[in-house]
């Protein structure tokens, strides 16, 4: 994916060197498993973290990799701002009001409660800002195998889908209809809204490689990649459980893969309705 020396977004809050413990104590694979666990099961995670090993509240200080992960994440939100405004317009015949990105490091808060690396990345319609921790893309690429700018590029897209459901009145609705409903029939919604961010993710990659010619084969391999890899029943296997699919709130590694090739070659919005059908 080409990216370098090409136009950031204004829209990044970057809480970076204010943001605050980083989590210390627990190594290598008891890491990972915990994230793991945090990430498919969507609870925040960060205490099991820090019960020991010390923490750091004073500033943070960013390094090169730091510095490059940040610009990078500018300019592929900037690809979607122009995107799903072009979108919008051409499908939708309606304006796009882009959402803000939070750079963090560690932990920091937001409406929808903290964020934590533990939790991985996420969207908060509460102040319609997507929340990450870039240090997600060292456990992609390490420890689940999802490797490339591309794959990076993909987990962007897909909180800002969440966005696009947002503006779209879709996420409120399924929102409210998951809180009147049992446990189990909440996670099988949540599911089919996590599909249908991976198909307008989809959605946003056809366009943006038509529009930038900055994605090549390779990287759309990489996107597909990395949705396989963050599947739920992936997920729980790497965490060393056996799937159980009435747990899954994203949806399985075929799923999450499918929805976004479904999105890429058909590049309609409309093609992404994961609510209207009964195979998923």
């Amino acid at each position: 994916m080409e990216w370098r020396g090409r136009r950031g977004s204004r829209n990044i809050e970057d809480r970076r060197s204010s943001s605050g413990a980083k989590a210390g104590g627990i190594g290598g694979v008891g890491v990972i498993a915990v994230l793991l666990v945090g990430y498919f099961l969507g609870i925040d995670v960060t205490p099991l973290l820090q019960q020991t090993g010390p923490q750091n509240s004073g500033p943070v200080e960013l390094t090169a990799a730091d510095i490059a992960a940040g610009e990078f994440v500018s300019v592929t939100l900037a690809d979607t701002e122009e995107v799903w405004a072009q979108l919008f317009r051409e499908q939708l015949g309606r304006e796009y009001r882009p959402a803000t990105l939070v750079l963090f490091k560690g932990v920091t808060q937001s409406p929808c409660g903290g964020a934590s690396g533990a939790t991985g990345p996420f969207y908060c319609p509460g102040d319609r800002k997507a929340y990450l921790d870039t240090d997600f893309f060292t456990v992609m690429e390490e420890r689940l195998g999802a490797k490339g700018d591309f794959a990076a590029a993909y987990v962007v897209a897909h909180e800002i889908a969440h966005h696009v459901q947002n503006e779209l009145g879709i996420l409120g609705q399924a929102n409210q209809l998951r809180q009147q409903v049992s446990q189990a029939d909440s996670n099988a919604i949540s599911v089919r809204i996590e599909l249908q961010a991976d198909c307008l993710s989809g959605v946003w990659a056809r366009t943006a490689s038509q529009n930038f010619g900055s994605i090549s084969r390779g990287d759309i391999e990489d996107a597909v990649n990395a949705a396989r890899q963050i599947g739920d029943d992936t997920l729980q296997k790497a965490a060393g459980q056996r799937p159980m699919p009435h747990t899954f709130t994203h949806g399985t590694s075929e799923q999450r893969a499918r929805w976004f090739i479904t999105g890429l070659q058909s590049g309609q919005i409309a093609a992404c309705d994961t609510f209207a059908t009964d195979k998923l």
